[in-house]
């Protein structure tokens, strides 16, 4: 009688889907670890942020109620750094003069934002943000428009914040 293999062929299935299964899972944990520890994670979590302060400030400095002027006018200097803060503390004793005469109360909503430019090491970045503002003022209907605005953002101690604040040009084409 011829003696009896020791070969079994599900044993040897079962290692080689075994050892398979450990290699998988070895080269995605590492392929995990890599990007959670990759410079490109944290310039997209940096990126995020400043996009985040960019749409909150832009949104902070195109609402304002008459009812509640101080804490709106501190609100958009809250949301300001540099020059941006400056002019609004310098202007705000004739802005507040003009807001109480015209009664008027504007909300904004954020419908979309982009970071255009970011420059993580210097601290600085640039957002672009469209809004729907609404504007009411006593004795008419609310007054709706579409506005795109071009934010420069500062980090801050504080975090992110809006530098300066205009509207983007539409439109213009370079001139040789």
């Amino acid at each position: 009688m011829a003696p009896r293999s020791r070969f079994n062929p599900l044993l040897a299935a079962a290692l080689a889907l075994t050892v398979g299964a450990a290699g998988w899972a070895g080269w995605n944990g590492w392929d995990w670890y890599a990007a959670a520890h990759d410079d490109g994670a944290a310039f997209a979590a940096e990126r995020d942020r400043a996009l985040a302060a960019g749409e909150q400030a832009i949104l902070n400095l195109n609402t304002l109620d008459h009812r509640d002027l101080a804490r709106g006018l501190d609100t958009w200097e809250d949301s300001a750094t540099g020059e941006l803060r400056k002019q609004l503390t310098d202007g705000r004793g004739e802005f507040e003069r003009q807001i109480q005469r015209a009664r008027t109360v504007s909300s904004a909503e954020v419908v979309s934002g982009a970071v255009t430019e970011l420059d993580d090491r210097a601290g600085r970045a640039s957002v672009l943000v469209a809004l729907r503002i609404t504007v009411t003022a006593p004795k008419t209907e609310p007054v709706r428009k579409e506005s795109r605005m071009l934010g420069e953002l500062t980090r801050t101690p504080e975090g992110w914040k809006l530098s300066a604040l205009g509207q983007p040009t539409v439109g213009a084409a370079p001139t040789d």
